[in-house]
C-alpha cells in the first residue's frame, strides 16, 4: 500500500503531461488557441460612425490588443498574425430611454458597435465577420462630458470580452 501511495503523484503528473498537449494550447482563461498559433495581430480600429469621438478608436483597439495580450502566450505583431482580428466602429450614439411622464428622459444610453473580421490561418473554419454591440446607460441629469471616459473605457472592455470570447473560448 505505501508503494502505491508514493507512486501515484509521479503517475498523475505523467498522465498530465501526456493528455494535456493533446488538447492544444489551452489557458486557464478558458481560450483554446490552436497548436502552432505564435501570434495576433489585432489592426487599428477607425471610427466610421456617423457620430465621431476622436479618442474611441485608440481607446477600443488598445482594449482588444489588452486582452489578447494579457489573456493568451500568443505575441502581438503589427499584421499577418496567425489569428488576425480587423475592423471599424460604426456606430457611436447617445438615445434617451425611460422617458418619464413629462417627456423627459429619466435616462440616457450611450451605445458602440463594432464591426470585427476575424481570420484563423490556421483553423480557417473559425473565421468570422460579425458587429457586436454594446451599451451603458447613465443618468440625464449627468453631465455626458465628466462620465464619458469612463462609459467608453467600459463599454470598449466589454466588446473586447465578447470579440475575444467569440474567437478563442468558442462561445
Amino acid at each position: 500500500m505505501k508503494v502505491f501511495i508514493t507512486k501515484w503523484p509521479i503517475a498523475f503528473i505523467i498522465f498530465l503531461l501526456i493528455v494535456i498537449p493533446g488538447c492544444g494550447i489551452y489557458s486557464f482563461t478558458g481560450a483554446s488557441i490552436p497548436p502552432g498559433a505564435k501570434t495576433v495581430s489585432v489592426s487599428y480600429f477607425p471610427n466610421r460612425a456617423p457620430l465621431v469621438e476622436p479618442t474611441l478608436s485608440e481607446t477600443f483597439t488598445n482594449a482588444l490588443r489588452d486582452i489578447f495580450t494579457n489573456q493568451t502566450n500568443l505575441q502581438m505583431v503589427n499584421s499577418n498574425g496567425d489569428l488576425a482580428l480587423s475592423g471599424e466602429i460604426v456606430n457611436y450614439e447617445i438615445t434617451p430611454i425611460a422617458i418619464q411622464g413629462n417627456q423627459t428622459a429619466a435616462q440616457n444610453r450611450l451605445t458602440i458597435t463594432v464591426k470585427v473580421q476575424f481570420v484563423n490561418k490556421l483553423e480557417p473554419s473559425m473565421d468570422f465577420e460579425s458587429t457586436f454591440s454594446q451599451y451603458l446607460d447613465y443618468p440625464s441629469t449627468t453631465d455626458f462630458n465628466s462620465v464619458k471616459s469612463e462609459l467608453i473605457n467600459t463599454i470598449s472592455k466589454n466588446l473586447a470580452d465578447n470579440i475575444f470570447n467569440k474567437s478563442v473560448v468558442n462561445w
